[in-house]
């Protein structure tokens, strides 16, 4: 769980954040490769866990072993109050409130099956609001993509004004270089919901240890994409945010070792994020 580390001077509040696309049940391997996701999130010991491509088919359920492999309660997307085959989970060791369930939309501007769930939860360093989701794929849909994260910054906005740090986990398909990144972290101007303005600490460019690619060719599942070696799945923290409180301070990526027949867990690797509640030093004035 969230647990105190020893610091110089004292000590440091820790939590574990985890973002993953779990590739639904594509591949050949699909049914093997549930065990190895399994262990894989039971390893690293997150406290919020964000996956996407999480599958409920005929029956087939991926929450039971979700929350098996965690040990936490959690939600799955829903629409009009039943599961859908295809989706996002916010799994939590705190527990998760106020949970709403968006439809982001798609290229006509009607909701499309992309979507986001948005939750408040009380973690032990202040209270949060968290979502995740995964955005349109397409090389070329940067623009589609700034459409999508409207809604879901309108939410985190709302609710950071009712004092919640918020935050966004995902796969969002898009680099840091891109539009829609740069308009999240403050390097172009922010998307124009109607609401606070809204920005976010990119927790990899913070913290992380080289390029962070959880996109690349030597993934198992991945080695005749036609796509580059691409970061595409963030962990972003609110800014400004209640001092000292979520300041990212390691980031690693997970899923990168394949299983005895040599195939990886999914065609994304994950990102984990450590958050601390250590009071930062060296920032710029």
């Amino acid at each position: 769980m969230g647990e105190f580390d020893d610091e110089p001077g004292g000590y440091a509040l820790v939590v574990k954040l985890l973002t993953w696309n779990l590739w639904w049940r594509f591949g050949p391997d699909w049914k093997r490769r549930q065990a190895d996701i399994a262990a894989e999130i039971s390893r690293v010991g997150a406290d919020v866990c964000a996956f996407q491509e999480v599958f409920c088919v005929d029956g087939d359920d991926q929450m039971d072993m979700l929350t098996q492999a965690t040990g936490f309660d959690g939600v799955a997307t829903e629409h009009k109050g039943k599961r859908v085959q295809f989706g996002n989970a916010l799994l939590s060791r705190y527990p998760l409130t106020k949970v709403e369930q968006l439809r982001l939309p798609g290229p006509d501007g009607e909701p499309s099956h992309r979507s986001a769930i948005v939750a408040d939860l009380d973690a032990p360093n202040g209270p949060v609001s968290i979502a995740v989701t995964h955005l349109e794929w397409r090389y070329d849909a940067s623009a589609h993509r700034r459409r999508q994260l409207v809604p879901i910054v309108t939410a985190l906005s709302e609710r950071r004004d009712r004092g919640r740090t918020p935050m966004l986990l995902g796969d969002l398909n898009a680099i840091a270089e891109s539009d829609e990144l740069r308009q999240l972290t403050g390097h172009a101007p922010l998307l124009e919901t109607g609401v606070a303005p809204l920005l976010f600490t990119d927790s990899w460019a913070a913290v992380g240890d080289g390029p962070g690619h959880t996109w690349v060719r030597e993934n198992s599942n991945a080695v005749d994409a036609a796509f580059p070696r691409r970061r595409l799945d963030h962990v972003m923290i609110g800014w400004p945010r209640p001092k000292p409180s979520f300041n990212p301070r390691s980031a690693e990526l997970v899923g990168v070792s394949a299983n005895a027949e040599g195939i990886h867990p999914s065609d994304h690797y994950g990102v984990l994020v450590t958050v601390d509640d250590r009071e930062p030093f060296g920032d710029p004035a």
